[in-house]
């Protein structure tokens, strides 16, 4: 792959600065409008702070409130706020959006009675159609888009439109992140007077993500009748660009003049609006002499090259934006009047405001207050070294074996393995097989990773999950899962042009602090509420360096986790009591071949004491040394 292509804009230009808001939330509506019965923990504390927060005129609120402190509840007390149709000119906005990136925070939202009043909307391509013909068809793809000027005699019962209509109309109404930043500029979802975002920690990067434009075969129908130059500016993938909107505009007239489409042609025609307005975006940003975007290309080699070509040819392009502020304003920041955005891990409120482009002195952060105790969230220093790509050969058998111990240790429960990557999944998964426990471990692929998950859920046995990027959005009270392992600190890719574009720029304290918040929010994920325990073992050194490196980023709650932080007492190695008091005959049967687990880094000494590890990664070259990775 060819080196990223830059341009450099001027300074960033923050939204807020001399932005003149009409007040209109009501914050002292907040504790009338808080759905539950009661409060538990420090909910009522937090009303108090996200009230005076609205008082004092802040434009945002950031909510910092930790796992398991009821989020949604305050989220639905702040949505409340908002100003009423009566309350109001007739031109004022009204009403509230509630809006999260993870659909299954979505899901759970639908869920829950007490948030029966967020009016939930999702994309066509979740509903299907309710024609007797029909019954298996996507509504993205129905007789209504297939076919020109198609009357539809049901659409007033069409489960989409009628979804639509609800949430439009209503006055909270609920969707995915990707959802509310489609629906910019849109007629039927306009601009309100609160915008709730949950989960938001990540705004910056899932604004990045959505903004990216993708150039190959997979994302443009016709990418083999084109001819692609290579690209070595900005402004030669801007031009390329423009001129490409245009192809894609003329194809897609050629199939609007149709009078029927196949359910093919329908994708390939949303799919050329969509990337139509993907790259109309980009150039427009681009060309903005006051946009602070920094755009970047990578582009990759073409199949074949044609050496006598007076204009050699490129391959598949990827264009990427950097702290996307423009792409913000106008998705998310001209949507609303006032903003809450919660979130366990906002962890520095100053750099969360300049990577999403608002102004530090309209923001106010309102912490809250950790009430699970921090004896029933432990941290165990299990480390067996470093997990980076040139050492992983080394570490991954250690932390197979010291997962078999673990599973020893929890012979009776259920347990959850961050792998990090498909790489470490398979290898931990052969040599747990090789050791004679696999038939206590799930696995999942790419394709069937929530069935998987579900499944797993599901059963009563004390299996073990290996996962991988489930560090997020997994809520497993209770018996559902008390241990689970950290494999790998959750470095970013440094093979990644926008990773690595800010890393030359010496922007590590912000790689420190992305990976300190995966790991927060995985360690989250076994402890959902006061009277809840589950424990969480680091197996990768390079863990506890992070922990170091990114201390003045830590909430307090956190710190005192790792301030707790011990070497376990182990059982010694044993497969058979790894496979635990489950009845199946598989299971006895399988721990027969564990003959070759003692093979198996037989000299290794996995009883170090967390003093000496400690000791040795003191050693540390550099700090690119520690996380380079170019794992997926």
């Amino acid at each position: 792959m060819a080196g990223p292509i830059h341009n450099e804009r001027d300074g960033p230009q923050l939204l807020g600065r001399g932005r003149a808001v009409r007040r209109t939330v009501n914050p002292e509506r907040l504790f009338e409008e808080f759905p539950a019965p009661s409060y538990r923990g420090a909910q009522e504390q937090a009303l108090r702070d996200i009230r005076d927060a609205f008082a004092a005129g802040n434009d945002v609120v950031l909510v910092r409130a930790p796992t398991g402190s009821g989020k949604s509840l305050l989220a639905r007390a702040v949505a409340g706020c908002a100003q009423r149709a009566d309350e109001g000119d007739p031109s004022d906005a009204t009403g509230a959006y509630y809006t999260t990136p993870q659909v299954s925070q979505l899901d759970d939202v639908a869920a829950d009675d007490l948030l029966a009043d967020l009016n939930v909307i999702r994309g066509k391509s979740n509903y299907t159609c309710i024609l007797p013909d029909e019954r298996e068809t996507p509504v993205n793809q129905a007789p209504c888009v297939r076919e020109r000027g198609y009357d539809c005699a049901v659409k007033h019962r069409c489960p989409y439109f009628s979804d639509r209509a609800i949430a439009s109309n209503r006055e909270i109404a609920a969707m995915t992140l990707a959802y509310f930043m489609q629906t910019a500029g849109s007629e039927v979802f306009r601009k309100r007077d609160v915008v709730v975002v949950d989960e938001a920690h990540g705004l910056a990067e899932w604004a990045e993500m959505y903004a990216t434009i993708q150039l190959g075969p997979r994302t443009v129908p016709f990418w083999d009748e084109l001819r692609v130059p290579e690209i070595d500016s900005i402004e030669r993938a801007a031009r390329y660009a423009d001129n490409l909107a245009g192809t894609c505009e003329r194809r897609k007239d050629e199939l609007l003049a149709q009078e029927t489409l196949s359910a093919a042609d329908v994708r390939e025609r949303d799919r050329l609006q969509e990337l139509i307005g993907e790259l109309e975006w980009f150039v427009s940003d681009y060309r903005d002499p006051h946009s602070p975007t920094t755009w970047l290309v990578d582009q990759s080699e073409p199949r074949t090259r044609d050496a006598s070509a007076d204009d050699p040819a490129g391959g598949p392009l990827t264009i990427k934006p950097m702290n996307p502020e423009k792409y913000l304003q106008h998705t998310v920041w001209d949507r609303g009047n006032k903003f809450a955005l919660l979130s366990a891990t906002i962890l520095n409120k100053a750099a969360f405001c300049r990577q999403v482009g608002l102004e530090p002195d309209r923001v106010a952060l309102v912490d809250v207050e950790h009430t699970f105790p921090v004896e029933n969230r432990p941290l165990y220093d299990v480390t067996q070294g470093k997990m980076t790509y040139d050492q992983r050969d080394e570490t991954t058998p250690k932390i197979a074996r010291m997962i078999v111990r673990l599973m020893a240790h929890h012979p009776d429960e259920k347990g959850l393995i961050h792998a990090h990557s498909y790489d470490i999944q398979e290898r931990l998964a052969d040599l747990l097989a090789d050791f004679g426990v696999g038939d206590r471990i799930q696995t999942h692929d790419r394709d069937g990773r929530d069935a998987a998950l579900e499944e797993w859920k599901a059963s009563d046995e004390p299996d073990v999950f290996l996962s991988v990027k489930m560090e997020e959005a997994l809520d497993l009270k209770g018996d559902l899962c008390r241990w689970q392992v950290l494999c790998k600190a959750p470095f970013l890719n440094t093979g990644d042009s926008r990773v690595a574009h800010r890393l030359e720029e010496g922007q590590w304290a912000w790689y420190y602090r992305t990976t300190l918040r995966t790991v927060i929010q995985a360690c989250g994920r076994v402890v959902r509420a006061p009277d809840d325990y589950g424990a969480t073992y680091l197996a990768d050194s390079s863990l506890v360096d992070l922990f170091e490196r990114a201390r003045t980023d830590m909430p307090d709650w956190f710190a005192a986790q790792v301030d707790r932080m011990t070497a376990p007492d182990l059982p010694a190695f044993d497969p058979q009591a790894a496979l635990g008091g489950a009845t199946r005959t598989a299971r006895s049967e399988g721990a027969s071949r564990s003959s070759r687990a003692s093979e198996v880094d037989a000299g290794h000494d996995d009883r170090t004491s967390s003093r000496s590890r400690r000791s040795q990664r003191s050693s540390r070259s550099s700090p690119l040394a520690d996380v380079w990775d170019t794992d997926e």
